[in-house]
């Protein structure tokens, strides 16, 4: 069990390392403009969103770690499907072949996600 859980965690490691891999070619191919997303003003509630999406990887890697099998299989399965909704659905609106390439490894992670979970006995 400990291994399932291990993995799991491994997994939403690469995923967030994904994530921040994307938003540092962004800065340096200069995608993005600091203070500003999509030629709009970043308000502290556009911040504050990106905070909170940035920090479920974060603690999806400790619930991996410290929630019971039928929970956490369950809530990795869940929150993995969702991410992958989301990023699926954000995929056309990214400009840059190295964003799309990135969100599709991360698409990748999520169905890993969802594999080992739901294969966890």
């Amino acid at each position: 069990m400990q291994d399932v859980q291990i993995i799991l965690s491994g997994l939403w490691v690469a995923l967030m390392l994904t994530y921040l891999l994307g938003d540092v070619l962004r800065i340096v191919a200069g995608d993005w403009k600091v203070g500003k997303t999509e030629g709009q003003k970043m308000t502290q509630k556009v911040l504050i969103g990106i905070a909170i999406f940035m920090l479920i990887p974060i603690i999806m890697l400790f619930l991996s770690l410290m929630l019971p099998f039928p929970v956490n299989r369950w809530v990795n399965i869940i929150v993995a499907i969702g991410l992958f909704v989301l990023n699926l659905i954000g995929l056309p609106t990214y400009p840059g072949a190295y964003d799309k390439f990135l969100i599709v490894v991360g698409l990748g992670f999520n169905v890993l996600t969802v594999w080992y979970a739901w294969t966890w006995v």
